[in-house]
This record gives C-alpha cells, sequence and structure tokens, in this order.
C-alpha cells in the first residue's frame, strides 16, 4: 500500500494489518514494514540465529550493511530458511570507503550474501561527491536487475535535494534514526511528500530509553512492553522500522505490535520526548 494509506490504516484497528504487510516504493516494489536489524552482531552464530529466528516469527525484512561484517552470516540464513528467496527482502549498503569502487563493494556484497540479487542497496552514510558519480554508479547497477530498489541512509532534506538534482532515478528509501527520542518531524514530512520511504533505525533507542518513565507508563496503559510501545509509535508514522535484537524473545516480542493502537494524544506525548 502506499505510504499515506499505510499511516492511516495504523490509525485504524479495523485494518488487518500484521508482520507481512508491506508498503509499496515509488519504483513499484513491495518492503515490508518491520524488519531486523543486525547492527553490531558478530558474523556467524549470532547473526545467523537472530535471521533464523526472525524469519520463523514472520519477518520478511532484513537489513545489514557491509560495515558490519556479517553479510555472510545473513545470506547463510537466508538460504537456510527454506523460505522462497522473493518472500525476502534483504538490504545492505556502500560504506563511503568504497565510493570509489562502487561496482566492486557492490559485487563483494553479493559474494558475501550469496544471492542472485539484493532488494535494496543503500548508500550509507552522505558525501559530498554522492550527488554526482556514485549514485550513477547505482542507476547502472539498478538497470542491470542486479538490485531491485537504491536509496540512501543518514540523509538530511538538503542532501536529498541535491542528489534529486542529478539523480535519473529516485530514491526510494532514506534510513535514519528515528525513535520518540529522535523524532524527525521536518524530515519526516519531506519524505512523505516526495514518496519517498523513511526507514527507521534504532527505533528503540538502542535500548538505553526502554526505562523512560512516560515509555514504561504508557506500556503499562496498553499492556505492552517499552519496545512494542517505541516499534508502534515508529509504524503509525508511516515509518518501515527494524528493531534490532539477537535474543529469541525479544524478536518474537518485537513483532508483537500489530494488535494494538496508540491513542492520538499519547502519540503526541511521544513526539515531544525528543
Amino acid at each position: 500500500m502506499p505510504l499515506v494509506e499505510l499511516a492511516h490504516q495504523l490509525q485504524n484497528m479495523n485494518s488487518q494489518l500484521s508482520i507481512r504487510t508491506t508498503v509499496k516504493l515509488n519504483n513499484g516494489i513491495e518492503m515490508p514494514v518491520l524488519g531486523l536489524g543486525v547492527w553490531q552482531m558478530s558474523e556467524g552464530v549470532e547473526t545467523e540465529h537472530s535471521v533464523l529466528w526472525a524469519l520463523e516469527a514472520g519477518y520478511r525484512l532484513i537489513d545489514t550493511a557491509r560495515l558490519y561484517g556479517n553479510e555472510v552470516s545473513v545470506g547463510s540464513a537466508v538460504r537456510k530458511s527454506g523460505i522462497f528467496r522473493k518472500e525476502i527482502f534483504v538490504t545492505t549498503k556502500l560504506w563511503p570507503t568504497d565510493f570509489f569502487r562502487v561496482r566492486a563493494a557492490f559485487q563483494k556484497s553479493l559474494k558475501n550474501l550469496g544471492l542472485a540479487y539484493i532488494d535494496l542497496y543503500l548508500i550509507h552514510w552522505p558525501m559530498p561527491l554522492i550527488k554526482s558519480g556514485i549514485w550513477k554508479d547505482l542507476e547502472k547497477i539498478y538497470r542491470e536487475g542486479l538490485v531491485r530498489a537504491i536509496g540512501v541512509s543518514n540523509y538530511n532534506v538538503n542532501q536529498l535535494e541535491a542528489l534529486v538534482t542529478t539523480a535519473n532515478i529516485a530514491t526510494v528509501v532514506n534510513q535514519v534514526k528515528f525513535n520518540p527520542f529522535s523524532y524527525k518531524k521536518e524530515l519526516l514530512d519531506f519524505f512523505k511528500s516526495k514518496n519517498i520511504a523513511l526507514e527507521a533505525y534504532s527505533p528503540l533507542a538502542r535500548g538505553k530509553k526502554l526505562n523512560d518513565p512516560i515509555i514504561a507508563d504508557m506500556a503499562r496503559k496498553y499492556n505492552k512492553t517499552p519496545a512494542q510501545i517505541m516499534t508502534r509509535w515508529s509504524l503509525q508514522h508511516g515509518v518501515v522500522a527494524i528493531p534490532k535484537s539477537s535474543h529469541k524473545e525479544r524478536i518474537i516480542e518485537n513483532a508483537n505490535v500489530f494488535d494494538f493502537q496508540i491513542e492520538v494524544d499519547d502519540v503526541k506525548l511521544l513526539d515531544n520526548l525528543s
């Protein structure tokens, strides 16, 4: 569904939304609204088990990056899951040290993952040269069908506008830190106006705010955990969320956010925490 419709339906508990719900990106492909982030997970057992647990729990979006050093384990879990590849949405990212060898960096990530294609490839961090040649390299990879969508991460409004002036293919996603303690309303409104999806990394504020009194009170009110309150808040803003956990019970818990609705006044209260 379109971004605006997603945000509207998340305010309507009669709508049948679930962990399998997707949002339609501006190039027409569907991206799950909830996924698993694997930042700071070690290569090997930790990452592989976490991804397998997530896929078993119904997640279909997995977010990694070459910088994280765990692409091999992500790809291994995707293959071992037994789930059709087309049902899993895999994201990885280009780090600035690879800006002058984009093709080689992309091929390395593809090899690490052991997949035939990547669903979403992001520029991990903005740099001045991005507004010219680097995005063109991503466009070439996209046209070849090796990646289904291209986007950016950590971009502000001015940086995105500079990219738009030279891009032939629009970015579909901007992945940024987004949670009640880092609420970027201006950025969110701008990207909605451009039909670009905003994706929240650190939607749980890296676990540092789970004991905040307002979050804790709200968790008691809705009979949910603080993590579920924070994740649901992001979703009700029409934002794709990728909470990170390597604990099976928390991975399952983080996905249990589609059976309740945060009231409008409570959403505004959370908005003001930043």
